[in-house]
């Protein structure tokens, strides 16, 4: 058999290795859920099949996980993130190795435009709801459901429990706060710990205390890091998609906060990534940090 017959048979059997991990853990997740238990899939592409996970994995309503279901779940996860490829602190320059920049901690700052799910840092922030228990709309293109549907359900679990624990103590109609900040487990993320915290939705006019409530997200984020000594951290862009925060005003604030916290605590942290998905975003953030 020459290389290239061999590089073929190789690719081919990765790929059927994927799809079986997919169609086991589509089966269970339809027994799973009796009301889509008679879903039929039968013909369906990997791709067709990978959808239907990740809409079925959204939609559970939080609740006990088999050990059987956990384990295909997390055997599929961790192919995908495989697939995906981790990036590590050493693949991501700091913004004075990037553009040379003379911004306050320019060697503690990065800039990086990807899939935040990809990052091997010691927490990512995730935009929460109110709610705290992820987004229900099946593959919706927001980071709450891109950072539930990687970490795998155990991450809903978590926070039902972190929110009943809340109900408990605050009254049965409790939602989370804006701009508090909770940490939990990362699961089938490459980061150790992923931090939720609730923005500021923004309706109409932008007012002092939506800037205020948005600042308080980036702080008790970092004081958050300080108190579980989490010395790296990567911020999305807290509030500017669905919540409709201007995306040059919360640039401005999530870079003046961190500067300012770095002031303070520069011996604390060692990275802190400004994660932006959009052309758009980073353009406004190379601007404030070049």
């Amino acid at each position: 058999m020459c290389l290239k017959d061999f590089c073929e048979v190789f690719e081919m059997n990765k790929t059927e290795n994927k799809s079986e991990k997919a169609d086991l853990f589509l089966e269970k997740l339809k027994k799973d859920s009796p009301r889509y238990s008679g879903l039929e899939t039968t013909g369906y592409s990997l791709a067709e099949k990978k959808n239907t996970i990740r809409s079925l994995m959204n939609i559970r309503i939080p609740g006990a996980l088999s050990d059987e279901l956990v384990n295909l779940q997390d055997e599929y996860l961790q192919e995908e993130r495989k697939a995906k490829g981790v990036v590590a602190l050493t693949d991501i320059p700091t913004i004075k190795e990037q553009f040379n920049s003379s911004f306050p901690h320019a060697d503690k700052i990065s800039l990086w435009q990807g899939d935040i799910t990809r990052l091997e840092a010691g927490a990512i922030v995730n935009a929460a709801n109110s709610q705290m228990l992820g987004c229900f709309v099946p593959c919706h293109r927001c980071i709450d459901n891109a950072i539930h549907s990687a970490a795998g359900m155990q991450l809903r679990e978590e926070c039902a429990h972190i929110m009943s624990r809340r109900r408990s103590k605050y009254g049965r109609d409790y939602e989370e706060p804006t701009g508090t900040a909770t940490l939990t487990a990362a699961y089938n993320l490459p980061c150790d710990h992923v931090i939720h915290t609730v923005g500021p939705i923004v309706y109409g006019r932008l007012t002092d205390m939506l800037c205020q409530d948005l600042r308080n997200c980036y702080e008790n984020v970092l004081q958050c890091c300080l108190e579980h000594q989490i010395r790296s951290v990567a911020f999305c862009c807290i509030s500017t998609g669905e919540f409709h925060f201007p995306n040059d005003k919360a640039a401005e604030i999530a870079v003046k906060t961190v500067a300012d916290f770095l002031e303070k605590h520069d011996n604390c942290m060692d990275r802190v990534i400004f994660n932006v998905f959009k052309d758009s975003d980073r353009d406004i953030y190379e601007n404030l940090l070049g």
